[in-house]
């Protein structure tokens, strides 16, 4: 029998940065008015930029020459009434470094610097099990896989801190009420975030978990959030 090569593949993966997934609080309007066309200087936080948001004079309120800002706030002239407020500056997204790897029955090792950086399993895509140091693991400068796992890996930093703190969802399904094990690298605990069975999912009866992924069983589906 031939076998076929190895797919290694990575990635970059964005995600939603927790702060811009908050609702965040509106940034104060601040009302600068000038009266008898004379230059009124309203202070206010401009280190971001300043955004006109209503007008409220029927005097024409331009910037560079009705109004602008300055190190302190904001300044109006020539009868310019309006309320402004401080840009908000959106944090740059959040990105997750991903390594697929996949072992068609034989050992296959995918070369991607490291540097000292850790690694874990982000989704098992084999039906094949895939566990560290059994299936899966990591040497100086690549990630390796055998026994048919298929995986996508995450690269944490290579500073030390650790992977990115969002939290990794999988959704892992018992089909025909037989035991599935879901593999992804759990560090500190995995609880059911969305069940979509009829079948209710019990922790400890129809699903669980290890360091090494979810199981699920009896007929429970259901998304799981995985810290």
């Amino acid at each position: 029998m031939k076998w076929l090569v190895g797919i290694c593949g990575f990635w970059w993966l964005p995600l939603a940065n927790l702060a811009a997934a908050q609702e965040r609080e509106p940034s104060p309007v601040v009302r600068c008015e000038s009266h008898d066309m004379a230059r009124t200087h309203c202070p206010m936080n401009a280190g971001d930029g300043v955004q006109l948001v209503r007008q409220l004079s029927k005097n024409s309120c331009i910037r560079g020459s009705e109004w602008d800002v300055d190190a302190e706030g904001v300044w109006v002239a020539f009868g310019c009434r309006a309320e402004f407020a401080a840009a908000q500056v959106k944090p740059p997204p959040l990105m997750r470094l991903v390594v697929r790897c996949e072992s068609n029955g034989r050992p296959n090792n995918c070369p991607v610097r490291l540097r000292g950086a850790p690694v874990r399993l982000l989704r098992q895509l084999s039906a094949w099990p895939c566990k560290q140091e059994r299936s899966w693991g990591v040497r100086r400068n690549e990630i390796w896989v055998s026994r048919g796992c298929d995986g996508e890996f995450e690269v944490g930093a290579e500073d030390g801190s650790g992977f990115i703190d969002v939290p990794r969802m999988v959704t892992c399904e018992s089909k025909s009420r037989s035991r599935r094990m879901c593999g992804i690298t759990v560090e500190q605990g995995v609880r059911l975030g969305r069940q979509l069975s009829g079948t209710p999912c019990v922790q400890g009866e129809n699903w669980g978990w290890s360091r090494d992924g979810v199981w699920v069983n009896d007929g429970c589906r259901g998304q799981f959030v995985v810290n």
